[in-house]
This record gives C-alpha cells, structure tokens and sequence, in this order.
C-alpha cells in the first residue's frame, strides 16, 4: 500500500510541474488568462509558474507536503472562481474542462494534505 502512495504522490507531482514550465514558458501567452481585476498580468502568470513548481518539487520530496498541498489547492479554487467559472458562465463550454480538472486537482491535494497534517 506504501508504494501506491508513493507512485500516486509522484503521478500528482508530475502534471503542477509540467503546468509550472509551461506558465514559465508561455509567460505571455498565458496573460490574457489573467482576470481583468488583477493588475500585473504577466507578472501573476510568472509567479504561479514558480508556485506550481515548488508544489511538484514539495510533493516529490515530501517537505512541507502538508502546506503545499493546502496552498495548491487554494490556487486551484481561485482557478476555477475566476478564470474557469466566468468562461463557463460568458457561453465558452470548453471552460467546463478546465473547470472539472481544477476542481479535482483541488480535491486531490486536499486528500494529499490530510495525509501529511502532522508535517
């Protein structure tokens, strides 16, 4: 049962490391994601890249797992709030996607968190 953890530690990892490369990389194709409200755009797109990179790197080595994964959560809540949610709602039905994957990312890493409450 250990090594299933494990691997589906690793497997969680693995995707918020790839999405934080590719908010690094794509910095300012990403921008235009960025709610209309918050100033700074590029600026935000820069700043998850590196969250969603120290919550891979987190996960993997299981360091602060239990903080991370609370935090991750929450940027995928506020994903799914402003950027998913409003698409949804504005007639874009390929929102329903990112929506549904965001919501469950969430689910995830609150179920990862609840492993590690005594971190």
């Amino acid at each position: 049962m250990k090594n299933l953890k494990s691997i589906g530690r690793y497997l969680f990892a693995v995707p918020f490391g790839i999405f934080g490369l590719m908010h690094l990389m794509s910095a300012n194709d990403m921008a235009g994601m960025v709610p209309s409200f918050v100033p700074g755009g590029v600026f935000w797109v820069y700043v998850t890249g590196l969250a969603l990179i120290a919550a891979a790197v987190s996960f993997a080595i299981q360091k602060h797992t239990y903080l991370a994964a609370l935090l991750t959560a929450a940027l995928m809540l506020v994903f799914v709030f402003t950027v998913h949610l409003p698409g949804l709602i504005g007639g874009n039905m390929l929102a329903m996607g990112g929506l549904l994957k965001d919501l469950g990312l969430a689910g995830a890493a609150l179920m990862l968190a609840s492993d590690y409450q005594q971190d």
